[in-house]
């Protein structure tokens, strides 16, 4: 018995081994949310590849026009409808698989990407080109569930999401992975419980305290992911830097009060090293051009160790946003020439793209001081303003960036954390 017992033993590690080579070996496309873009996923796209997914297998897609409509069957110029982002996302599939020559993919959503992923697999064909579904803090309830206004994207009660939930909430031969928070996400708490992202007939994961985005971003989200994908845990859960790595990416735009990723032409769009122990500018701009058609520039060699400075210049109006962790080498490193947030106070703005800022959770400090106009309980707010009259540290957790204030009304400066 107990030679059997070991060969059986042996057996099923093989096994194991080459599902996870397997896996290892499957496309995955990760698919973003409402308004946002494929930069959001530069984080879980690092971890990947520094725990060996091959880079090649790894895709974010980049929505035309990524914001919903406000009502969903009625054309709104610069927002996209529930069909129009299937459709998108339909099309990019098929291109990696054809460029990866796979026969399946895996879908990585956040927010109403996984919406999307829920309605290409149901009701475009996914299914039959579809291994795995995660979805992070996915509204697959609604954000809200109310009589009225049965034609919104994101009504528990509507059209579009009950009839996703009609009948089994998840598809045959796709195996679905749920990640949602406990109690800290502004889009699931009292109108649809706390619950509401979860799906029957999938693997629902709970990750306390985590917000809204980052139950997608998080480097805990990243190890669920992994491990649902490869069947093992991550062996770091940190990007490896990289020697020299190269960036490059898109300038976008907003358009009819819509964030929108298309490309934006005759931006001057300059990139400046800044000195190791301030926010100064370390000699002359190491990239200096005026965007294209294409909105397209890079690649530029960066060092991991500095901080730098992008400058957007258009009409009169200047766009800087200030970075560092540029760890390893990305196609999708892309900038919007933003617009001032309403009621937004101050002469630098604090952006937070993978996660929201509460106060008490999280420790935002400005040159040691902490920064006092955070709000409390959940998180809400990606963006804090301050004011400040020189060049400053800013310092979230471990992430450090260096940055100066905007020098006059028609400047927006923005420091744009990356990290956890």
């Amino acid at each position: 018995m107990s030679l059997l017992f070991h060969m059986i033993r042996c057996l099923l590690l093989v096994l194991i081994a080459a599902v996870a080579a397997a896996a290892a070996e499957t496309p995955i496309v990760f698919v973003h949310g409402n308004g946002d873009d494929a930069t959001k996923w530069l984080p879980v796209i690092w971890m990947f590849e520094s725990n060996g997914y091959p880079a090649d297998r790894l895709h974010a897609i980049r929505f035309t026009d990524p914001s919903a409509r406000r009502e969903d069957s009625k054309a709104e110029e610069f927002r996209s409808s529930t069909t129009d982002q299937a459709s998108e996302l339909s099309a990019f599939v098929t291109r990696v698989l054809l460029q990866t020559k796979s026969s399946k993919v895996i879908l990585v959503g956040s927010s109403r990407g996984g919406l999307t992923i829920r309605n290409y697999v149901k009701n475009a064909g996914g299914a039959a080109v579809v291994s795995h579904a995660i979805l992070c803090g996915t509204p697959n309830h609604g954000v809200f569930a109310m009589d009225a206004g049965l034609d919104g994207e994101f009504n528990g009660k509507g059209h579009f999401v009950k009839q996703l939930n009609e009948g089994s909430e998840v598809v045959d031969g796709v195996r679905f992975l749920t990640i949602r928070s406990d109690k800290n996400d502004k889009y699931a708490q009292r109108n649809v419980g706390y619950d509401g992202p979860e799906l029957k007939g999938a693997e629902n994961v709970v990750l306390p305290d985590l917000d809204h985005r980052e139950v997608a971003f998080h480097p805990l989200a990243f190890a669920e992911m992994y491990r649902f994908i490869t069947g093992a845990k991550p062996k770091v859960m940190t990007p490896a830097a990289e020697a020299s790595p190269a960036v490059s990416g898109l300038i976008t735009s907003y358009a009819g009060m819509a964030a929108t990723n298309r490309p934006m032409a005759g931006v001057r769009f300059r990139v400046y090293a800044l000195q190791q122990d301030s926010a100064d500018r370390d000699g002359a701009p190491l990239l200096d051009i005026v965007t294209t058609a294409t909105g397209a520039w890079g690649p530029l060699t960066v060092d991991p160790r500095r901080n730098y400075e992008f400058v957007l210049e258009k009409d009169g109006r200047t766009v800087t946003y200030f970075k560092s962790g540029l760890l390893r080498t990305t196609s999708i490193l892309n900038f919007r020439f933003a617009t001032p947030t309403p009621g937004e106070k101050g002469n630098l703005i604090i952006h937070r793209p993978q996660g929201y800022l509460s106060k008490g959770r999280d420790a935002l400090t400005i040159d040691g001081a902490a920064v006092e106009a955070l709000l409390p309980g959940v998180p809400t707010r990606d963006a804090v303003g301050v004011t400040v009259t020189k060049g400053v540290t800013v310092k979230l957790r471990d992430e450090v960036i260096r940055a100066r204030p905007a020098a006059s009304p028609n400047e927006l400066n923005i420091v744009e954390l990356l990290w956890d």
